[in-house]
């Protein structure tokens, strides 16, 4: 599959409160494991002659990933609320 040339085409659903909270964990995770050693970490860091990443700007691009994901979730409803009607005959009567 090629890659994009525009955004034009790309579509889709908001992610909903789990598939928001599966993201906050791998972001953690990726967090917790760039604070050990980031030799873990999603995000690979360089040695040897390869690529050198700063780990102090990942670890700012995670922790703000994280504020805009909690954001998210702060702002899913809390109840989700339904209403039916009932035509059913009262007890006793």
């Amino acid at each position: 599959m090629s890659d994009l040339t525009d955004m034009s085409g790309v579509s889709g659903a908001s992610p909903s409160e789990a598939q928001i909270r599966g993201i906050l964990a791998q972001i953690d995770l990726d967090v917790l494991n760039l604070l050990r050693d980031g030799k873990l970490s999603a995000l690979k860091y360089g040695g040897g002659g390869g690529p050198q990443t700063d780990r102090a700007a990942n670890l700012r691009a995670l922790l703000e990933a994280r504020t805009h994901y909690q954001q998210l979730l702060a702002g899913a409803p809390a109840w989700v609320v339904t209403q039916a009607d009932c035509e059913c005959e009262e007890p006793g009567r």
